[in-house]
């Protein structure tokens, strides 16, 4: 306790000050990378086409290749990570029934199929997100939970929770509009916080096919991913595929080999977003980050 005297006037005021402990500072796991591979390793020259591009060791957090990181581009249906992370945060569970809004049928291109008054879980409505990468279903995650303007403000508190810097959110969808963007930096930062603290969206992000059956309450619906990569690279666990006119062709890529696990995404790259990021594992995967970067790192031997 403490006790003192603050002048008002010529009359001193007598306070005293009841100690109190401070509250513990919030645990949050920020995914700070470093960039000490990049120091001790130049970069390659590979021939990425993409005008940004970020290639991080996800045991060691190493950034092993980056171009342009730090510049907010339009991250078209990439944005869809942040909007599946609030979902299910304003759900609290996947089997909570959402009601498909007239609104959220109104939007083009790339939709899962729905129809207004249908009746499907959250997690239908992400198989929809992710592998349709269905516009019309993050419409319907966005105003059947929560009003759409709160989702969208919680997509932007989101944000920053977790640590993102370079990213602001006007649409659930991640369609081209003013003041809407990310950074390479944070789209890899996104993903390593679903993979670690969303392990069941990152499976459906994994998923190639499945079936939704119909019921008394929607049709049936049948998820195709439109993720490439998932079908062609050897170890591939997902992520996310976009592509707007402001946005152009864009991949976010996650990938498991001999233990090891890589992100890297790549923005603007059209016609080869999908090649870029295969080039880009098949490096990270031929070296090996041998510098361990805070208690969380695992140090790999040199090949």
């Amino acid at each position: 306790m403490t006790t003192g005297f603050i002048a008002k006037g010529r009359t001193p005021i007598k306070f005293t000050l009841e100690s109190a402990a401070a509250p513990a500072a919030a645990s949050f796991d920020h995914f700070n990378f470093s960039n000490f591979w990049l120091a001790t390793h130049p970069q390659p020259n590979l021939p990425i086409h993409g005008q940004a591009a970020y290639l991080v060791d996800l045991d060691t957090r190493m950034v092993m290749w980056e171009r342009d990181p730090e510049t907010t581009r339009a991250p078209a249906s990439l944005t869809k990570l942040i909007t599946a992370m609030v979902a299910v945060d304003d759900a609290g569970s996947l089997d909570r029934v959402v009601e498909v809004t007239p609104e959220a049928t109104q939007v083009v291109p790339s939709v899962m199929g729905l129809s207004a008054g249908e009746r499907l879980t959250v997690r239908q409505l992400l198989d929809g997100l992710f592998l349709d990468s269905g516009n019309d279903a993050a419409e319907a995650l966005a105003q059947g939970i929560v009003p759409r303007d709160r989702f969208i403000r919680q997509m932007n508190q989101k944000a920053k929770s977790i640590g993102l810097t370079g990213s602001n959110f006007v649409n659930p969808s991640g369609l081209d509009a003013p003041g809407h963007g990310m950074t390479a930096h944070d789209l890899v930062h996104t993903a390593a916080y679903l993979d670690r603290y969303y392990p069941e969206l990152a499976a459906i992000a994994a998923t190639k096919d499945i079936a939704i059956p119909a019921t008394a309450q929607h049709k049936a619906f049948y998820p195709h991913n439109l993720n490439g990569i998932l079908w062609s690279y050897p170890g591939a666990t997902g992520l996310k595929t976009g592509l707007t006119d402001n946005a152009g062709g864009c991949m976010l890529a996650t990938a498991t080999r001999d233990g090891r696990h890589l992100i890297v995404v790549v923005l603007n790259a059209t016609l080869h977003s999908t090649a870029d990021a295969t080039l880009l594992l098949n490096y990270g995967f031929s070296v090996r980050t041998d510098g361990a970067f805070g208690p969380w790192a695992t140090t790999h031997p040199a090949a």
